[in-house]
Formats: C-alpha cells, structure tokens, sequence
C-alpha cells in the first residue's frame, strides 16, 4: 500500500484590517466625553437638587431677603405719682436704594408724566426733608457704584416719615429706632443716668448710669424682626415670603421720688451752692417708716438727653457716691450712744470751757471762745460745744462707741438701687489713735454720703431703727403687673425712749441762740443739728470745710427726714449757714407737696445750764 505523504501546515491567511475612516473615529471619541460629562452632570445635578437641596435653597432665599430689626421700646422711669422721667419714643432715618430711585416716575394731576429718577425724587422730598435739592439728588443718585441703601437723613418722626411714606417713591426706605428722650431736662438728671453704646463692641445701646444702669436688664425689650423677599433690584416681592416675630418691650420703673419736690430741692441746693460759692451741693429726702427716696438731689444736675451741656465731673450722683465728714451731724451718734448706754440723761451736767485737755494729755477746743459753764447735754448739743461731747463720749468705750457707729449704717452701703455707691469711710476703733479717739465723737475721722447722713437722722424718726432708703418703688411689666420692691427689714439701733429724748434735745437746733436758726419752717416744729468738719485742700492744707444740716419734721412726730451737704463753700462754711437754709427751702415745700400737717404742740425746751434745773440732777 502506497505511503500517503504528509502535508506540511500552514497558518491560516489573516484578512487585511480595514482601516477605521477618521470621521468614525472622531464620533466615538464624542460619544466618550459625552458620556463622561453626561455622567459627571448627573452627579452633579444629585449632589445640587437632592444632597445639597436644603441648604442652596436657604443660601439663595438668604441672598434674595432683606431682615429689619422691629426695635423693642426701652421701659419708661416715672415718678411716684406716674410722672414720666424717662421714655423711648419712635423715630426714623431714611435711607435710599440707589438702584431703584432710577425707575421713580413722577406725575402730575392729569397723569402727565413731570420728571423721573433721582432728580424727581430729590424734588419732592427736600422740603420735607428740610435739605438742599441739589445735595440731596447727589445722595439719591450716587456714583457708578450703586448702592442698595445709603443714608439720607436721620432722627425723623413718624410723622415726616408717613409724609414721605405717602409719595411712594421706589427706593426710599426707612430704619425704625426708639430714642431715649428725658421730657423734663435736669430734673433727677443724676437719678436717672444716661444712656450710651456697650463697651463690648457690639454697637448696642446701654445704661451707663443712675437707674438706666442699675435697672437696664429690666427696662430693656427683646427686638423683634421682619424679613421680606426682593426683587433683582432690590423691590420688595409683593407676594415673596414674609416673616414678623414682634418685639416685646422692657418694663418700667416707678421711682420713689417725687418729680415736683425733686424739682425744689434741686433748684435751692443749686442757688445755695451758686450763693455759698461751694465746689458742690447735694441733699435727701427720705420718708419716714418706709425709707423712701423722696427726693435726691446733686447741684449742677445733668440734662440726660443734652450731657455736653454739664461737666462730666456731675453725670453721676455724689449724695450716694462722695463720702464727707460729718462735723457736730456727727455727734447725734455720740449723744444717742451714751444717752442708751444709760451713762448720761439730758440733764446731766458737765463743766463746759473752750478748751480742755483730757485725761490722754490731747487737747479739744470749741469753734470759739466762750464763758465756762456747768451744763446740760441737752445744752451741750444745742451750742454744739466739742469740749461738752469729749467729756459725754469718754463715759462710754470706744467698741461700744464704733458698735453704735456701725448699727447707725456707718461704713456699709445702704443698698440703694443706683451704681457707684460708697460705703463711706469707719477705721477699726483698734486703730484710732489718741486724737482720732475724741475727734471721732464730734465727727472727724470718718466720713459718709448724703444718703447714709439722712437714713442716720431718720433712725430717731423711726423710733430708734435703721430703715433701709431705696428709690425703686416698683417694676411694672408690659402687661401691667406691678411688683413693689421689697427691701431688708429694719434693725433695731437705739432704744425707743432714746430715740424720744434725741428728739426732745434736738429740737433746740431752731433757737435764736443755737446753730441752725435758720432752719425755722413757720408752723412746724424741727429737730435737727448742724455740722462743720475741717477738709483738706490739694496741698493737704485743712483750709477749707463742709457745712452739713439734718433735720426731722414735724419735730413731734417725723414724716420726713432732710439731709444738706456743702461741700468747700467760701468763707467760714458753717452748716447753720450754708446747709440749713436748703433745709428750710425743701421742707417748706415737702410740707405743702406732701399735706404734712402743721405741728399742734409747742417745740421742746428743756434746760440748757445748771441754774434752768430745778432740783439736784445727776
């Protein structure tokens, strides 16, 4: 059988490629990036309208609204009667949309059209605005940048603004503010404070004195607002989202003053300080039993509302912030001390000289010279006699001494509701030294405010306690709620009968022949004392003094309780003189005010010298 050859193998025969046309080429390459950004578009649509939705659409209705503030109206402070003191009322500043004052048409009584843009407006509105038309037209028409508000004029009423409201002029709008205003200038100016802007730099509008200070966080409101969608240009959309949250407004504080004897007290501590040539003058007026500020006045009181027109030295009050030596005021602690110790009666007699030295080798003189005599401590307080008090004050220790000091509020703030009071100055008995151990007892080496000086005469008033003053009578809120304040209740310093003959004593001060003379108010009995205390001048020289006058009337039965201050006055500066006619001038009018009735009893004499007794005394 033949062999069959084999055959050799062979790849298989590959056809040509065929080359791909350009066209193709460049088609499919489209078609990639097509599909590409088709794909990167669809993503990026999910992440805009499903994942970022919420939050684009918050950014774009933020960007297309305007926010106002609705201003809260800042309480009212008013008087003890409702008399208003302080208040907040509505004003404007008008602003331009530079924007759209372009598309304001102006016509005429038939419709004709009279002017358009800018030059329109600035027509009509500066007559209104009370501003030059071409200075005005400049303002509304603005440069090449355009701005969406630009101030046109501030501190307008409500009034001008619905006058200007009325034109309908596009682009000009309004900012809403309330204005501190003080409808009674200096009256209680120092009581009330003033208002100005936050130190934290937030631009706010805060108390920076008096009750606007102390009470801020109640008589300041909440701010409200309201949001308004606009237009491209600015235009409010007549049917855009709208939001209004109201403002609430803060709660007024009723004071205990009264703003016609405020008024009075002002008025004679201003003419006595102008008469006395005095560096400053201040009293009080406190109501006896409750401790209520009557009246609380500082010379040179400040106009809250115009507080360039008064040296910033007076924008505050120093009756509750300047402590002062007391003088013979003073002693009325020593007297009540030793008289409730039992160590002496008003008829105790002491030998009484113009000069004495005492027992620790120190040397007390009286302001000036007169005859030795044997007296009574009645007489002593009714002549004020230094070398008398030394001899009283030596009967009793100087710890119960400075005990009866500190229960009369000496060295302690009374806790009135107004800032920067002082606590006034009281050293430890432990460190006085010899000299400062008899001056303390005629009211030398401690000091105290005007407003402490009253609540210490008010104590014999009060039947022998320590009221605590205030000047918040109440806080009413915006729905009219009243909360009357409620203060500590009052401590016992002396006893009753002691707090009598303190009273029987002190009504000598009136006599021709006593120091406050002139204090006399016709028909009405008064128990007071005066007071001149020696203070240094720049150079530490004792050159000039304080006059000081407290007084209690009716003597028989106190409705009020009056303390004068004179600080520096020229001359001899004594408090029968420079302090005791303010007196006279306040009580003549609290009386009057007030409907105190006229005193039914004769005033008090009791024996001044050893030949008046009848009797042995002690």
């Amino acid at each position: 059988m033949a062999k069959r050859g084999l055959r050799k193998w062979r790849k298989p025969r590959q056809k040509p490629r065929r080359a791909v046309p350009l066209q193709l080429r460049r088609l499919r390459s489209v078609a990639v990036v097509f599909l590409v950004c088709a794909s990167v578009l669809t993503v990026r649509l999910v992440d805009l309208q499903v994942v970022r939705a919420p939050q684009l659409a918050a950014a774009a209705s933020e960007f297309r609204t305007r926010t106002y503030t609705l201003h809260a109206k800042r309480g009212d402070i008013v008087d003890s009667t409702g008399a208003v003191l302080a208040t907040s009322v509505e004003r404007y500043n008008v602003g331009v949309n530079q924007k759209l004052i372009g598309s304001y048409v102006r016509y005429d009584d038939d419709g004709n059209v009279i002017g358009t843009g800018a030059a329109a407006a600035a027509e009509v509105l500066a007559p209104i605005l009370d501003m030059d038309q071409a200075e005005l037209g400049g303002i509304l028409l603005g440069g090449k940048e355009k701005s969406t508000f630009v101030y046109v004029k501030k501190d307008i009423s409500p009034e001008t603004w619905r006058e200007i409201n009325a034109l309908g002029i596009a682009g000009i709008e309004p900012e809403q503010y309330m204005k501190r205003v003080y409808p009674n200038g200096s009256v209680a100016g120092n009581i009330l404070g003033y208002m100005g802007e936050s130190s934290d730099g937030s631009g706010t509008t805060v108390g920076q004195a008096g009750i606007e200070k102390s009470e801020d966080d109640v008589l300041t409101g909440t701010d409200g607002y309201v949001s308004v969608e606009l237009a491209g240009e600015g235009a409010v959309l007549p049917n855009g989202e709208r939001t209004e949250v109201s403002a609430t407004d803060g709660s007024t504080v009723k004071l205990t003053i009264n703003r016609d004897l405020q008024m009075s007290l002002q008025d004679s501590i201003d003419e006595w300080t102008e008469k006395s040539s005095a560096e400053w003058g201040a009293a009080a007026v406190l109501e006896i039993g409750t401790g209520r500020i009557l009246a609380l006045a500082d010379s040179d009181s400040p106009d809250p509302g115009n507080l360039d027109a008064t040296s910033s030295d007076n924008w505050g009050s120093r009756a509750v912030s300047d402590p002062v030596e007391p003088g013979s005021t003073g002693k009325l602690i020593t007297f009540s001390a030793a008289i409730d110790q039992g160590a002496v009666t008003a008829s105790s007699l002491f030998e009484v000289s113009s000069s004495r030295t005492m027992p620790n080798g120190e040397t007390i003189s009286d302001n000036e010279d007169h005859e030795t005599a044997s007296m009574t401590v009645a007489g002593i307080l009714a002549k004020s006699y230094n070398t008398g008090i030394i001899q009283i004050g030596d009967l009793i220790t100087d710890e119960t001494r400075y005990g009866y000091m500190k229960k009369f509020g000496i060295g302690k703030k009374t806790g009135v509701e107004l800032p920067s009071e002082s606590a006034g100055i009281l050293y430890n008995y432990e460190d006085w030294d010899q000299r400062t151990h008899y001056t303390s007892m005629f009211g030398q080496g401690w000091a105290l405010t005007t407003l402490q000086l009253a609540q210490m005469v008010s104590v014999f008033g009060n039947d022998g306690m320590l009221v605590q003053p205030h000047i918040v009578d109440s806080i009413i809120s915006p729905d009219g709620t009243e909360t009357p304040t409620v203060t500590k209740s009052p401590t016992r310093v002396i006893s009753s009968e002691t707090a009598d003959t303190m009273l029987q004593m002190m009504q000598a001060v009136t006599d021709s022949q006593s120091t406050g003379w002139e204090a006399r108010v016709p028909g009405y009995n008064i128990a007071g004392k005066t007071g001149t205390a020696q203070i240094a001048d720049s150079s530490g020289a004792l050159t000039k003094r304080v006059g000081t006058f407290v007084g209690l009337i009716p003597a028989e039965d106190p409705q009020i309780a009056i303390a004068v201050v004179m600080y520096a006055p020229s001359g001899a500066g004594y408090g029968g003189t420079v302090a005791a006619p303010v007196f006279r001038d306040v009580a003549t009018f609290a009386v009057r005010q007030l409907a105190i009735a006229p005193s039914t009893m004769p005033l008090v004499k009791l024996p001044w010298y050893a030949s008046e007794l009848s009797g042995n005394q002690g």
